[in-house]
């Protein structure tokens, strides 16, 4: 038993570590609050964890057998630490397609644009006509402003290709503008929770009780829905200096 505990103790040790370095760097780069929730990326976590935390040592608990050979305990290991391996690469690559680019302001609402969503060739135009804003390989989440273009023609066409399903402008980063420059019409926009008719009543409750006990006033025209994928947020504002107090779970 001694055996199989060390030997389960070790291969613990060498995923945690593995889990910890990966997952860990996505995280700190890409996924801080509000990215992890808003993304969902919660349920490839609890995939990747169950295999490479949970299966993968206990399997190498079962088989652990001092009295098996060396080699054929080494090809069993090895086929754990590959599932393991799989899965590892299964989870950090649906992450990183998945990571985070822009917190976007756009007409009425808070949106997220995560590298999934942004096609090769508008990529291409961001960086060609947008080279302050446009996404790299190695860009962090930053907050933009993502209006409609000033050519009424252009706008119109934007958003009746919207309709149909087609890219919106959230989507089209040479189009985006710097965070400030999007504070005077942000600040109309902004609403009570008492006043978000997409969310529930016992949503609106409960929000209403956390802005209350962190100090802040649910009945002032301060917040603005964050809309992830595939869950909601709420961003609270200082109605001054339009800086963001809180980002608070809705639902």
């Amino acid at each position: 038993m001694r055996f199989r505990l060390k030997a389960f103790g070790l291969h613990l040790s060498a995923s945690a570590a593995l889990l910890t370095l990966i997952l860990g760097s996505l995280y700190l780069g890409w996924y801080r609050w509000p990215g992890w929730y808003l993304t969902g990326a919660v349920r490839i976590l609890v995939i990747v964890g169950i295999v490479d935390l949970a299966l993968g040592p206990t399997l190498t608990l079962l088989i652990a057998n001092p009295r098996k050979p060396r080699r054929e305990l080494a090809r069993d290991i090895a086929i754990i630490v590959c599932v393991q391996l799989v899965a590892l690469i299964y989870g950090s690559t649906t992450l990183w397609r998945g990571r985070l680019l822009y917190y976007t302001f756009s007409v009425d609402r808070l949106e997220i644009v995560q590298a999934s969503d942004l096609e090769t060739g508008e990529i291409a135009l961001a960086q060609q006509h947008n080279p302050a804003l446009a996404p790299h390989w190695y860009s962090r989440p930053r907050w933009v402003w993502a209006p409609l273009p000033d050519n009424p023609e252009e706008a119109t066409r934007i958003a009746g290709a919207t309709l149909f399903g087609g890219p919106d402008i959230i989507d089209m980063p040479r189009y985006f503008r710097a965070w400030n420059e999007a504070l005077p019409s942000l600040r109309e926009k902004l609403v009570s929770v008492s006043a978000m008719p997409s969310l529930s009543r016992a949503d609106k409750e409960v929000l209403m009780k956390r802005m209350t006990t962190l100090g802040l006033a649910p009945a002032q025209r301060n917040a603005l829905l964050m809309w992830g994928h595939p869950r909601l947020a709420v961003a609270v504002f200082d109605p001054d200096t339009l800086r963001i107090r809180v980002i608070l779970k809705a639902g």
